[in-house]
């Protein structure tokens, strides 16, 4: 029997396809199916309708660590975060006083003055507009030797790189964790059951936005 999929011999897109995440949750729903697959195993007797009534207190409480990660994954995010925006802040004063500034780098400077406030909904827009700041700020220092050689600027740089590697594999574990979650609450029959009764959606992963995207396919040398 032939491969359903041959990576050798099936058809192939030569302009290759780029692809997105998708911005909607998806509410986890069950029909009367479901209901009377709860009433039988009562019909069937006392014992199965306990032991499946257990089995939904343990999803129930299951889901609720789940959460409880899925929210300290966000907060590792938000700390690292916080930490670029600390780093941009203090260098560049530094830096202005030497050479003028791209604007959109002072803007996103006048934006987190009071640090970065984040929400799950805020969270991917303030790692995108960092990501942008310090594109535009850190190829300004290096077109200056004696900015770059500078002591608290140089270390900045050196920690900027660190917490970008630190929230790209933060963004893994949380999207993992975000990946459990969204198949968990349609696994039937016990967490599904609970996931619909509880009104659980799907979550949406940490994404990429289309500049930034875009940034990533131009030429870097």
């Amino acid at each position: 029997m032939a491969n359903e999929l041959d990576e050798m011999t099936g058809s192939v897109n030569e302009a290759g396809r780029d692809i997105n995440v998708i911005e909607k949750q998806l509410p986890v729903k069950i029909g009367f199916g479901s209901t009377l697959f709860e009433i039988m195993l009562w019909v069937l007797g006392v014992v199965p309708g306990l032991i499946f009534l257990f089995m939904k207190i343990g999803a129930r409480n299951y889901f609720r660590k789940l959460q409880q990660k899925i929210q300290a994954d966000a907060s590792q995010i938000d700390n690292f975060l916080e930490q670029r925006v600390q780093i941009l802040r203090n260098v560049v004063p530094l830096v202005e006083r030497a050479i003028d500034l791209d604007k959109d780098v002072m803007k996103a400077v006048a934006a987190y003055r009071g640090g970065a406030q984040t929400s799950d909904s805020q969270r991917n827009a303030v790692s995108n507009n960092l990501d942008r700041a310090f594109g535009r700020l850190f190829p300004q220092v290096e077109a200056y030797p004696d900015l770059k050689a500078h002591a608290a600027i140089a270390d900045a740089m050196k920690q900027n790189s660190y917490l970008q590697k630190e929230i790209t594999a933060a963004r893994a574990l949380y999207n993992d964790t975000v990946n459990m979650w969204n198949s968990d609450i349609f696994s039937w029959p016990t967490k599904m059951i609970v996931a619909a009764r509880e009104g659980y959606t799907t979550r949406i992963p940490f994404t990429a936005s289309a500049q930034i995207k875009a940034e990533a396919r131009s030429t870097f040398f």
